[in-house]
């Protein structure tokens, strides 16, 4: 397996589009999360805003980048022919899988950590300019604070698991636009469509099952009583979605010719 993963790695490194979307990402997740911390604002004493969950609203748009990260390294091998030579290399297709689930899902984890340390950061300096002070009943963002070191280690899972929902993916589709429509989709139009429900049984379900609602309550620490879910049971629906994904792919890996 050691083999593998330095292959991996290696055909990852050697080419300058990853690099640059982990730099992207880290830059957009901070930057989204201080425009969310200049923007809100608490006027009053019990406010009613998640100051953490502001602090990282970054997350949201960081995960696009995880995607167009995780995709592209698997279904490119595919376009350009890579994936017969990979698989001469590394005949055991379920390793070749392995391989690639955790380079980039370990590459996502680590751009994460610096993405999410630099939102907390950015939430830290800039909230109390927006009033969540004190007297409005909030203390400065600090990851010796429980409910906020929770959220954001959850967070930097989170992006993990994306990375992983996009392996899944890309290895099941093979196409490139197709499956990054797929896994943009699950993350963006389907937590829209939600609120166009009506029925408020139908929406609650939807929710629990949408893996950006439900995997982002880890970010709650205000308001995590009232959500369908709790945060880590949110985040399990995430790795479920995860974990389907990565099996599908497996599956159709081992029984399709490259």
């Amino acid at each position: 397996m050691r083999r593998e993963i330095h292959a991996e790695w290696t055909k990852l490194r050697t080419v300058a589009g990853p690099g640059w979307l982990l730099a992207g990402m880290v830059v957009l997740t901070v930057a989204l999360s201080a425009v969310a911390a200049t923007t809100v604002t608490c006027g009053s004493a019990g406010c009613g805003h998640d100051a953490t969950r502001l602090g990282l609203m970054g997350v949201q748009l960081g995960q696009a980048m995880v995607a167009l990260l995780a995709v592209p390294a698997v279904c490119g091998e595919y376009s350009t022919g890579l994936i017969h030579t990979s698989l001469t290399a590394m005949p055991r297709r379920t390793t070749l899988l392995a391989a690639k689930a955790s380079v980039l899902t370990a590459m996502a984890l680590a751009a994460g950590t610096v993405a999410v340390l630099g939102s907390v950061l950015a939430g830290r300096l800039l909230l109390p300019g927006s009033g969540f002070t004190a007297e409005h009943g909030y203390a400065p963002l600090s990851l010796t604070d429980g409910p906020t070191l929770r959220a954001a280690v959850g967070s930097v899972l989170y992006l993990g698991l994306i990375a992983l929902l996009s392996v899944g993916v890309a290895t099941a589709v093979r196409d490139s636009a197709a499956a990054t429509g797929v896994v943009l989709g699950l993350l963006y139009l389907f937590p829209i469509s939600i609120r166009m429900i009506a029925d408020e049984e139908t929406q609650r379900f939807l929710w629990m099952i949408s893996p950006t609602n439900a995997g982002l309550a880890v970010q709650a620490t205000t308001d995590s009583a009232i959500l369908p879910l709790g945060p880590w049971a949110g985040l399990g629906v995430l790795a479920a979605w995860a974990a389907a994904a990565l099996l599908t792919g497996w599956v159709l890996l081992r029984q399709r010719d490259a």
